[in-house]
């Protein structure tokens, strides 16, 4: 409820209250090809009497009819069968009622759709096997925007999304890094739209990827989905800017925020960089990076943030007298800088007579009854509008004390001060006069009337005792309102707190007893520094150390440094109070030293200064240093010179630190009662660098382009690398220089490199100051390159209608790389070689089952041999053809029979058609209730004895066909030992 409405109901009138909005329209996404046959928007409103209802379309009101095709119901607005043409817009509910009128938010109702593809034939796309390659997707029309994906050759074989694919969300169009063979085939875009209630898919017509000879060479990379040079983004929405590049080998990518710091730092390594809800400090230039062995490309662009309107100050409901002046304010943030306007009963208002309109502020002077109604003060940018809303109320009131009446009895001190609030309701406000009996008040020394209506007396005596009257008047009428003032004995403090000095954890007892008018009840306050204490806190340090009421003694248990300070006693009454105060100092170990400076950096030393912290009332006595490294170190305390710090001393000079290492340090002061709490951390220094003292870690490698040998090692921060490499067996050293303090990696190329090559490599870091220690040696092999021969006989048979047995001669194992496995590719005859598919073997087995073949169809098999660097050339082909399939019909006119240790079962048998390959027995699963576990019997007749525990009583069978086609469809049957 209002303040407005809630005075009202106060006062006994029927609650009157202007419309409050308790839901308002939110915009929709009606898609075109719905089966909804009608769109609701919401509007309901609270108010008393209640509200009516119209509605607002593009600005102009609409004309609801009943029976029309739009209607209201309730607050809401109905529209049956919506179309574009007809409803499209943006709709605002207007609620009324006798008090005023407002206006919800806007709502926008937009229409959906996703059109089809072009039907027409998609050109094939050419290129070379080891080239990048883009194939468009050329999405159809549509509303609002699309996610996609692409198929390979059917669905859903969706293309993965890694390192080497990448499909831009932008543009639908599919990129791909560096081709290779497995990428031949047939390509389809599939386009998603994702609408309020409704998803719906659409797919292109396959274009099929050609591959000419394969281009071993290397390329640098060249970024081909690139994010524009400004992107706009509104505060809490998703930003996702995309980067995908060409290249051999496949590009890493990686970002960086190009004016983020005074360092920036690579972000992530994907195609994608996210921000899930932008903010202003997101805002910036930020770079895309594609990097591979053979160069680099970047591209940068700017992310822009802007932002809808949002309220930092807005109106609320106000009463205001009678010819009063009024000042309303509000304010709002957003980019671009909103502008504000205002509305009274739903209609803009201007400057004018008594009203002074100023963006934010609205003033009125002399209000009037007929300024009473509904105002919003609307702001509004190109990004949205919102609205805050108020009731302004004028009143015009006589003077009435039925609310706030003099107080009957009001109690007062001897010797003290009483005040007399007179407060009735009035508009405009009234004029107040006081009197004692008959005597009308005037100022004086010791009586003084405030502007406000309020009666004071100071000095009381008992001669001030009797009945007071407040007469109010306006233009609209008086009143009066009349209390009596009696007189009692003043509080006193008679036993005052004494000031005391203890050491932390120790407890205190602080006295305070007074002295009170019987016939009032007396309360004892105590304060620390101004601030209450809550003596009846569950755990706490303070307890009041007596029940008796005029003892208010507090007791201060395991006092902390924090318990130190000024402690008032209060010991009050309703109509006096009396104070004494008492100072307690508490002892213990230091405060945190402040200000920790560090300077004279060297690679092992440095200069520390700080400050002094507070002693606590106690002498420092020494101090401590400690460190620690960046970016996860622990706190350790290290050596200094002088050894011993002293606890006058503010500087010290730290040792034995480790060169080119990133620290912080901190100081703790100790005294006669303890260490204390540890300054704050200096900012982070880098000692300076020295010559390394160990080697690099991890030294590896392997892989990479034919002709290359890849070294690889853990990265030491701040080093140059010294790479030394020979071939094994070889005499003499080559070393390469590596600057980079980054790099992990070295990449020798030489075409006299040969495949798989073992050599020995070792490394050594250097700097400014001098070169380090070699590591241990190590063997890395150079690069594979794919088997250079093929198996030279292939064998394939059919063994089952979708199962076939390849054998083939082993490769000898050549000097390319290890032989991992072989590579078995197959199609349908009549089908090309480029849609085969392929099953890879582990290890040297020289057979294979190959499964999930079609019935009846004859197949081409070729075999490859492959290692790490892909794939051999292929073998002669082979030839094979499935099995018919297995009989479709189960046995049927299953019955059995139990004697006491065995079941009998029979079927009829089944007869195979001539598009199916023969029976030449059965096998049935059985399993019980003792027994769970399955057990296969075979039988080449239509009948079958197995031996059983007497005390089975419900048994499981399965019955299928078996012969070269495969095996059948089973039939179950449920056995039951009383049944047949």
């Amino acid at each position: 409820m209002s303040p407005i409405a809630a005075w009202s109901s106060a006062w006994g009138s029927p609650a009157t209250f202007g419309p409050v909005f308790e839901e308002q329209p939110l915009g929709l996404l009606f898609p075109e090809e719905s089966t909804e046959e009608k769109v609701t928007l919401a509007c309901r409103a609270r108010a008393s009497p209640p509200a009516t209802y119209r509605w607002k379309m593009n600005g102009t009101d609409m004309k609801l009819e009943p029976g029309s095709r739009q209607q209201l119901v309730g607050g809401n607005l109905v529209i049956m069968n919506p179309s574009k043409a007809q409803d499209a817009g943006v709709y605002q509910c207007l609620a009324s009622n006798p008090v005023g009128t407002v206006v919800s938010r806007e709502a926008v109702l937009r229409f959906g759709f996703l059109q089809e593809f072009s039907k027409e034939e998609r050109d094939p796309v050419k290129t070379h096997e080891g080239w990048g390659v883009m194939l468009p997707c050329n999405p159809p029309a549509h509303y609002p925007g699309l996610s996609y994906r692409w198929l390979l050759n059917e669905f859903p074989n969706f293309i993965p999304t890694d390192g080497r694919h990448f499909v831009s969300q932008t543009t639908g169009n599919l990129y791909i890094a560096r081709t290779n063979a497995s990428d031949l085939g047939n390509y389809s875009c599939l386009a998603t739209s994702h609408m309020d209630f409704s998803t719906k898919s659409v797919f292109s017509k396959f274009a099929q990827l050609n591959l000419a000879a394969e281009d071993t060479r290397l390329f640098a990379p060249s970024i081909k989905a690139r994010f524009p040079a400004e992107t706009y983004a509104l505060v809490g929405q998703q930003v996702t800017l995309e980067c995908f590049a060409f290249g051999n080998p496949v590009p890493r990518i990686k970002w960086r925020k190009v004016d983020g710091s005074l360092s920036p730092q690579w972000a992530t390594a994907e195609p994608t960089l996210q921000i899930p809800s932008v903010g202003f400090e997101d805002e910036g230039t930020y770079e895309c990076e594609a990097e591979n062995a053979k160069g680099r490309d970047t591209v940068q662009g700017r992310i822009i943030v802007q932002a809808q309107p949002e309220w930092l100050r807005v109106i609320s409901d106000r009463e205001a007298d009678i010819g009063s002046d009024l000042h309303w304010a509000c304010a709002a943030a957003g980019k671009p800088r909103p502008a504000v306007r205002w509305l009274r009963n739903g209609e803009p208002l201007t400057s004018q007579a008594r009203v002074e309109v100023l963006a934010g502020d609205l003033r009125f002077s002399k209000l009037s009854l007929e300024d009473s109604g509904m105002y919003q003060c609307v702001a509004e940018n190109k990004h949205g509008t919102i609205y805050a809303s108020a009731e302004l109320a004028v009143q015009a009131l006589a003077p009435d004390f039925r609310l706030n009446p003099v107080r009957r009895l009001i109690p007062a001190a001897r010797g003290g001060e009483v005040v007399i609030p007179c407060q009735p309701r009035a508009a405009p406000k009234a004029v107040v006069l006081w009197s004692k009996g008959t005597e009308i008040l005037v100022n004086s020394s010791r009586v003084t009337v405030t502007p406000d209506g309020t009666l004071i007396i100071r000095n009381i005596s008992r001669s001030d005792e009797g009945k007071y009257t407040c007469f109010a008047e306006n233009f609209m009428g008086k009143a009066n309102s009349t209390g009596t003032l009696s007189v009692r004995d003043a509080t006193k403090i008679t036993l005052a707190p004494s000031s005391a000095d203890i050491n932390l954890g120790d407890n205190l007892t602080l006295q305070c007893h007074a002295s009170h008018d019987p016939t009032m009840d007396l309360t004892f306050v105590w304060t620390l520094d101004d601030f209450p204490i809550d003596s009846d806190k569950p755990g706490g340090h303070y307890q009041r150390a007596s029940m008796k009421e005029t003892v208010g003694d507090l007791t201060i248990l395991s006092a902390q440094l924090r318990h130190g300070g000024k402690y008032t006693c209060t010991a009050q009454t309703v109509v006096d109070s009396a104070s004494r105060e008492a100072t307690v100092l508490v002892r213990g170990p230091p405060g945190a030293p402040g200000g920790v400076v560090v300077r004279d950096i060297s690679d092992t030393s440095v200069q520390l200064s700080w400050s002094r912290g507070f002693d606590n009332h106690s002498p420092i006595a020494k101090y401590t240093l400690q460190a620690r490294t960046l970016p996860s170190g622990k706190w350790k305390q290290v050596r200094t010179n002088p050894a011993n710090i002293e606890g006058n001393a503010e500087t010290a000079q730290v040792l034995g630190l480790t060169p080119w290492m990133d620290y912080e340090f901190r100081v703790l002061a100790s005294n006669i009662l303890g260490t204390g709490e540890p300054s704050g951390p200096s900012s982070k220094i880098q000692t300076k660098e020295a010559a390394p003292s160990v080697a690099p870690s991890g030294l590896s490698g392997g892989g990479g382009a034919p002709g290359e040998l890849t070294v690889t090692w853990t990265v030491s921060s701040g080093f140059g690398y010294l790479v030394s490499f020979r071939r094994q067996g070889s005499t003499s050293w080559q070393t390469a220089r590596v600057p980079g303090a980054d790099a992990q990696y070295f990449v020798y190329s030489n075409d006299s490199v040969r495949p798989y090559t073992p050599f020995e490599v070792k490394i050594r870091s250097y700097n400014r100051r001098g070169e380090g220690p070699e590591s241990l040696v190590a063997v890395v092999y150079s690069a594979e390159e794919e088997p250079r021969v093929a198996p030279p006989k292939v064998w394939a048979k059919g063994v089952s209608s979708s199962e076939m047995n390849v054998s083939w001669e082993p490769v000898q194992q050549d000097m390319n790389g290890i032989l991992l496995g072989y590579e078995i590719r197959y199609w349908k005859a009549g089908a090309k070689a480029a849609a085969a598919e392929r099953v890879r073997t582990a290890g040297l087995d020289t057979s294979a089952l190959v499964t999930g073949l079609h019935a009846s169809t004859k197949y081409h098999v070729t075999v490859r041999a492959y290692n790490r660097a892909g794939t051999g050339p292929a073998s002669p082909s082979a030839n094979a053809t499935t099995m018919k399939p297995p009989p479709r019909r189960p046995p049927g006119n299953i019955s059995w029979t139990f004697s006491s240790s065995s079941l009998s079962i029979k079927w009829d048998p089944v007869v195979p058609l001539g598009n199916e390959s023969a029976v030449t027995g059965y096998k049935m699963l059985y399993q019980n209730d003792l027994h769970p576990t399955p057990t296969l019997h075979l039988t080449s007749k239509n009948w079958i004895e197995i031996t059983v525990p007497e005390d089975i009583g419900h048994a499981l069978v399965q019955i299928r066909t078996t012969g070269p086609g495969g095996d059948g469809v089973p039939a179950e049957v449920h056995i039951v030992r009383n049944g047949g």
